[in-house]
């Protein structure tokens, strides 16, 4: 097993800084959780001694480091098809279809957009130490759209610093049950696991997480808006729950409120309607269509946009042939 090694010299200005975040601050590619684990694992010395990665420098001092191959991922790499919009050396972006989960997790550790990666990517470089693609935010699975997907950890940690920043654009398209109370605002309210059932977010001053949606109706028809949605935090679920929080689910949605909650209070002229537009969607109404970031190593500014999938668009042209 080889390791690939490096040798710093700490300046001799330089005494009082961690050691942790000076090798942060190296341009070694190496994010400060996997910096800290080669400390700890003792493949990283200082003047050939091992430390801690809360150590300060003293100056003057020589740091060896030995990173060790990456390690393999438990996945098996699946030919799955994928639509990828952009690929090179540091990211691509993806974008994914409606029913594909993301990320292995119980019940689904196979047929996940991972599982495809590996098998796509053959010029990944490891995020933390193991050969994966990093997923930086994430969809639901039975919400479509785009995707970036980091190859290594020097893309890793500037797309999530971006979206830490709030400079990532994340913006969806969505139909909601009913009439939004302005044309646009923004939805304040925390968000944290549902005490009822765990599988499920809420709205909650209990533990719940700062979690902002900024919202724009599009079109206005006779029982949904259509939204132009942009995320300014990233939580679990966040659109959908926020949403359901203001008693306008997202059509289709079949955890909050977007199947049976609002059929129930339709007025019975509008039930027929209603019941042919969950007819045409098995899933909630929502879809990722933009995404802007800069690109971490050219800095240069991406955009990339997703045309509205064939289920969401056919209930927006029966939406609008009844508006006529």
């Amino acid at each position: 097993m080889s390791f690939e090694r490096l040798e710093i010299e700490v300046p001799a200005t330089l005494s009082g800084i961690r050691l942790d975040l000076f090798l942060s601050d190296q341009n070694l590619d190496l994010s400060r959780s996997r910096i800290q684990k080669l400390i700890s694992d003792q493949n990283i010395l200082v003047n050939d001694r091992p430390t801690k990665p809360s150590y300060k420098i003293k100056g003057k001092e020589k740091i060896t480091i030995e990173i060790p191959p990456l390690e393999k991922l438990s996945l098996e790499p699946e030919d799955i098809p994928l639509d990828i919009l952009y690929d090179d050396s540091d990211l691509l972006v993806v974008n994914k279809k409606a029913g594909m989960v993301v990320h292995p997790a119980l019940g689904n550790y196979s047929h996940t957009l991972v599982n495809a990666l590996l098998f796509h990517c053959k010029d990944l470089s490891g995020i933390n130490g193991v050969l994966r693609p990093g997923i930086v935010h994430r969809l639901d699975k039975n919400t479509s759209g785009l995707l970036v997907v980091a190859k290594n950890d020097f893309a890793h940690l500037s797309l999530a610093e971006q979206i830490k920043n709030r400079t990532l654009l994340r913006e969806y398209a969505a139909i909601v049950w009913g009439h939004m109370p302005s044309d646009k605002g923004i939805i304040e309210a925390p968000i944290g696991r549902s005490l009822k059932d765990r599988k499920k977010m809420t709205v909650t001053r209990l533990k719940g997480r700062e979690s902002l949606t900024e919202y724009q109706v599009q079109e206005r028809f006779d029982l949904c808006d259509l939204l132009s949605i942009r995320l300014k935090t990233g939580r679990t679920h966040q659109i959908r729950v926020h949403l359901s929080y203001l008693n306008h689910p997202v059509l289709g949605d079949p955890e909050y409120g977007g199947r049976q909650k609002w059929i129930k209070g339709i007025y019975d002229q509008h039930r027929p309607l209603a019941q042919k537009l969950l007819s045409l969607i098995d899933r909630q109404a929502l879809h990722a269509k933009k995404l802007g970031f800069l690109h971490p190593r050219t800095k240069e500014y991406k955009e990339f946009e997703s045309s509205l999938p064939e289920d969401i668009e056919s209930v927006l042209s029966l939406l609008r042939r009844q508006k006529q």
